[in-house]
């Protein structure tokens, strides 16, 4: 599908964004994981959470979704049931990742494929702890890609030093920690998102968190907790960042999370000098939440680089095209995380960008943007990756004339109507 997106002459109104997408994937393994039921409201409408639903599903768990409300009935410890088919993750490598750590511990043999796109996804840092914990695990170009096969077995705690700042990996390794004989403790190189960490203390988990280093001890059950999820800020972003960029805007976002491991994209609009305001702070099921309003801004380039970049990853082809309204130059460096995305996130934002007119170098690890440039419409791919396709979605609205995206069905993997809210903002003529 092609989208046709035009510049515009102004930007108003409110968004509340689709529920977090990392909150909900962890919600409902690990109320799978805990003995009852649990309710999960606002829960991610995209492809990836679905895929973990459906899965779950497949080792017996029962979750019903009524009124925008996920209702599950965890299975506990020794619930789960050997799924009678290929379990099919989708385009989401949380969904294979986190299920992994999971059915390392079942007493039954699993298969967890997915897309083209998922099976090009590296799984080496993943298989290699699993093993460590004693699982009998294998995947594709010697144990390195999807699909995995794995035989669950009985697991013991390691004391893991994670090679990457990855919330996925980590949680992985939490997962399948809690049905393991023995404490884990991960040592993470920089901060990586909490969610997991949060759920589980929650939950009644064993957890202590000490800077970088998180231990936890095996459970006897977890208890089912009701989580109202907050909107997500990798979706929000792209709102904050385009009435930012766009010369008459002011936007309101309702009922976002702001966890601290995850608001970069907040840091850096403020260091660029953005009119952002964050209010009515507050906490919703142990997640920090806020409304931010944003204005039209004349933003300054600047530099974006180690511990900052896990807390934004996600947004970094967004603070591209922020750095391209700048004025001067905007570094990002130690992104090299983005080349094993849903697509080469790098490589994509700097051609797709250029495309369209923006002064971008590419980096090994990141990208130089060349800030003060106009954008002019063009014809762009989005490369099946939903946040890219969003992405040129905003660059189109600030764009002279119009701009065309292919494959710009790829936001329903985790903002369904966001076409439709980009639409609802939108104000023509003068």
């Amino acid at each position: 599908m092609e989208r046709r997106v035009k510049g515009c002459a102004s930007l108003r109104g409110e968004i509340a964004p689709p529920g977090d997408k990392s909150i909900s994937h962890r919600a409902v393994i690990l109320n799978s994981i805990a003995w009852g039921r649990a309710k999960l409201e606002n829960f991610a409408p995209g492809d990836d959470c679905f895929a973990t639903v459906s899965c779950l599903r497949a080792l017996g768990v029962e979750i019903i979704k009524e009124h925008g409300v996920l209702t599950l009935s965890g299975v506990g410890r020794e619930g789960f049931r050997e799924p009678t088919d290929v379990l099919n993750a989708r385009n989401s490598a949380t969904t294979i990742r986190l299920l992994a750590g999971l059915l390392a511990a079942q007493p039954f043999l699993s298969i967890v494929t997915g897309d083209e796109s998922l099976r090009s996804r590296p799984m080496g840092r993943l298989i290699h702890p699993l093993r460590l914990m004693g699982a009998e695990i294998w995947g594709r170009g010697g144990d390195s890609l999807p699909p995995l096969a794995i035989r669950g077995n009985q697991l013991k705690g390691i004391d893991y030093h994670l090679p990457v700042a990855s919330a996925q990996l980590k949680s992985a390794l939490l997962i399948a920690a809690l049905f393991a004989q023995g404490e884990t403790t991960i040592e993470e190189p920089a901060p990586s998102r909490d969610h997991t960490e949060r759920l589980l203390r929650a939950m009644g988990a064993k957890l202590q968190c000490d800077g970088t280093r998180i231990a936890l001890t095996p459970y006897t059950s977890l208890s089912p907790v009701d989580v109202c999820i907050p909107g997500d800020i990798s979706s929000a972003a792209f709102w904050l960042v385009a009435g930012a960029i766009h010369p008459n805007a002011r936007i309101k976002v309702l009922k976002a999370g702001v966890n601290p491991t995850r608001s970069g994209i907040i840091d850096v609009l403020l260091q660029m000098g953005a009119k952002l305001r964050v209010e009515n702070e507050r906490m919703d099921g142990g997640e920090p939440v806020a409304d931010m309003v944003i204005e039209s801004s004349d933003l300054v380039g600047t530099q974006i680089a180690g511990s900052l970049i896990p807390r934004l990853i996600d947004e970094i082809p967004l603070v591209a095209l922020a750095g391209s309204f700048a004025r001067g130059t905007t570094t990002i460096r130690d992104a090299q995380e983005l080349r094993v995305k849903e697509s080469d996130r790098i490589g994509a934002t700097v051609r797709e960008l250029s495309t369209l007119g923006a002064d971008i170098d590419e980096l090994p690890d990141g990208m130089i943007i060349h800030g003060g440039r106009k954008l002019e419409g063009g014809v762009c791919s989005s490369h099946r990756d939903h946040r890219l396709a969003m992405t040129l979605g905003i660059a189109g609205l600030v764009a002279r004339g119009e701009t065309v995206i292919h494959d710009a069905e790829a936001v329903a993997m985790s903002y369904p109507s966001f076409w439709q809210d980009l639409e609802r903002l939108t104000i023509y003529g003068i």
